[in-house]
């Protein structure tokens, strides 16, 4: 008896390593990309004590740890030991995601994780694998993209460390970047993307400006840059998202009797017109992006990526306004009392 039930479950896992051995070779080689990483990053006060390390970047350094204590004190974000060490990414980029949508709807590829849910995007340490699954879903049909990634978040597995990298932001974009990977560390809802990536997205983008005013002043050069920069990225980002309701609209208008051209020749007219209207935008400062008719047309991924982490960004506003007169603290720890997080 004892050795049919033995017998049984080695018959079990082996079916599940086969079943799932896909699954489990991305996690080794995701985990392995990982771990190297987190091996080699080196406490920040080895680059601070470096005489060889330049004098710009060890002030970057210090402006993460100040950054890292505001969002804490100020911001509710929780206690971590994130961002103490660093990464020397030696001017190479480190992870890759790929994302995929349907065609003729916003709708996107999801990938199926044990314990974290589904995500419509996944990552990649290696570039040629992730040109693989790209070249997998353009050969099902999908629209793909390939997106470097500047900073991502353990979720408070493990000590995220500082990638080189983005020593070379300004100190607003910095605080943006840093605020943002530390509220996916407070809190991320399983099978909720679009809620976790837009939320920390405004958490970042609030807390940004509250830090720089406290470290900065009020009037100072370091406010005006970002807040004028954010104006600016703020017209980029609503003509996406209006761009994104009207390829949504126009897909909703298309039915089973269409071919795939004519759905294809309207989708590329639409495209077409969204990018061509960017010159009716004026800007504070520069523009942020420029786009000439020679360029290659964005497809789906491309207005999903915006409404993934910008499309509910007004709604988070208007909440912190009106129920919490503008007090990120309390909105913040609010949510982290509503919201069960991985």
């Amino acid at each position: 008896m004892k050795k049919k039930i033995v017998l049984t479950i080695v018959l079990l896992l082996v079916a599940a390593l086969i079943y799932y051995r896909d699954l489990i070779s991305y996690g080794w080689m995701q985990g392995k990309g990982q771990f190297e990483i987190l091996w080699e990053a080196q406490p920040i006060g080895e680059f601070l004590e470096s005489p060889d390390f330049p004098d710009s970047l060890k002030a970057k350094l210090r402006l993460i740890q100040q950054i890292r204590s505001f969002a804490v004190d100020s911001l509710g974000i929780s206690p971590s030991d994130n961002y103490t060490t660093m990464y020397n990414q030696k001017g190479e980029n480190l992870l890759w995601n790929v994302t995929a949508a349907e065609p003729f709807a916003l709708l996107p590829y999801r990938w199926k994780f044990p314990f974290l849910g589904s995500f419509p995007y996944k990552g990649y340490f290696d570039l040629e694998k992730a040109k693989l699954e790209r070249e997998r879903l353009d050969s099902a049909g999908y629209d793909t993209h390939i997106g470097m990634v500047s900073g991502w978040s353990t979720l408070g597995w493990f000590k995220d460390p500082i990638l080189s990298k983005m020593l070379e932001r300004s100190e607003g974009d910095l605080a943006e970047l840093i605020i943002h990977e530390l509220t996916h560390g407070t809190l991320y809802v399983k099978d909720s993307v679009e809620f976790n990536e837009n939320l920390a997205s405004f958490v970042g983008r609030v807390g940004a400006i509250q830090f720089l005013k406290n470290r900065f002043g009020q009037n100072s050069a370091e406010v005006t840059s970002y807040v004028n920069s954010e104006v600016d990225y703020e017209k980029i980002y609503r003509h996406y998202l209006n761009g994104a309701r009207k390829l949504d609209s126009l897909y909703k208008t298309m039915d089973e009797s269409m071919s795939v051209a004519m759905k294809s020749e309207q989708k590329k007219d639409m495209i077409y017109d969204i990018m061509k209207n960017l010159d009716t935008l004026r800007f504070e400062e520069r523009k942020p992006f420029q786009w000439k008719a020679e360029n290659r047309l964005p497809n789906n991924t491309f207005f999903m990526s915006y409404l993934r982490y910008r499309g509910k960004m007004t709604s988070f506003e208007n909440e912190l306004q009106e129920r919490f007169g503008g007090d990120l603290r309390a909105y913040v720890t609010y949510l982290k009392g509503v919201y069960p997080s991985l």
